[in-house]
């Protein structure tokens, strides 16, 4: 029963992400948190648990999306190489960042981040282009950042690789496809990283490597791919920015969960 609930997350997570262009992370962490919650795994761990299976199922789920983006020729490779370098390193400092804060610390820094994504999205906030790409060096710095970062939410990077992307005057179409590339190298340097920094924690569940809990992995990507391609059609035939906002509603809730339970806590 539990892995048909993670089978309907990853479907969830994919019509989110390809009806909104986010990435599943923003939606998959918090309900992974939720349900570890349920099945009472010790709160100390599954917050890095979460976010440890989260970077896990990007690994898989952004494979098709590459593939997608390349085939439209929506990838700049030239900026997405120079970048790697940083958001390899990045990811592997962002898990060992996670891995130093406390269960109940990191789920307030997630609420943080939902409750500004949520507010982004609500208000349709969109930086406007004001600059050129800059040089490797800077870009390979930027990727360092983003890497970091996501490492540490779970996330692929979209929600903060687009945003920069398209400050820096690339088309939005390049700059989605340039920042699915970028998800590939945080997913697979932070879910190696939570391996290796959940390996032989006492208080994991069954079914556990390291900070990734293979039921939840696998019912997840199960659905996630095919259920993206569903979402990216549904964003071509429902209202966008009304979903937008309904979606901000959420984020506001679970942010605002997280950030309660984690004041209560601290």
């Amino acid at each position: 029963m539990v892995f048909v609930a993670y089978m309907v997350l990853g479907a969830l997570a994919g019509v989110l992400a390809g009806l909104f262009g986010i990435g599943g992370g923003l939606v998959i962490v918090p309900v992974l948190i939720f349900s570890f919650d349920i099945l009472k795994v010790d709160p100390s761990v599954a917050t890095h648990l979460a976010v440890g299976t989260s970077l896990g199922t990007i690994v898989f789920t952004s494979l098709s999306s590459i593939k997608t983006h390349h085939d439209k020729q929506a990838v700049l490779w030239s900026v997405f190489k120079p970048m790697a370098i940083g958001l390899v390193v990045g990811s592997m400092v962002g898990v060992f960042t996670a891995g130093m804060l406390s269960g109940m610390v990191l789920r307030l820094i997630i609420g943080i981040f939902a409750v500004v994504i949520g507010i982004k999205m609500a208000l349709a906030i969109q930086p406007k282009p004001h600059r050129e790409l800059p040089g490797n060096g800077m870009l390979t710095a930027v990727g360092g950042g983003i890497g970091w970062a996501s490492a540490i939410f779970g996330i692929g990077g979209g929600s903060l690789s687009v945003p920069y992307l398209t400050w820096c005057n690339v088309r939005m179409q390049q700059a989605v496809g340039t920042s699915a590339a970028c998800g590939f190298p945080i997913a697979v340097m932070g879910a190696l990283t939570n391996i290796y920094e959940g390996y032989g924690e006492s208080v994991l569940p069954d079914w556990s490597l390291g900070f990734i809990y293979l039921p939840a992995l696998v019912g997840i990507v199960l659905t996630s791919v095919p259920f993206a391609r569903l979402g990216a059609r549904l964003a071509h035939k429902l209202p966008s920015t009304t979903l937008k906002r309904i979606f901000s509603i959420l984020l506001f809730i679970v942010g605002g969960r997280f950030l309660y339970q984690a004041w209560g806590a601290l």
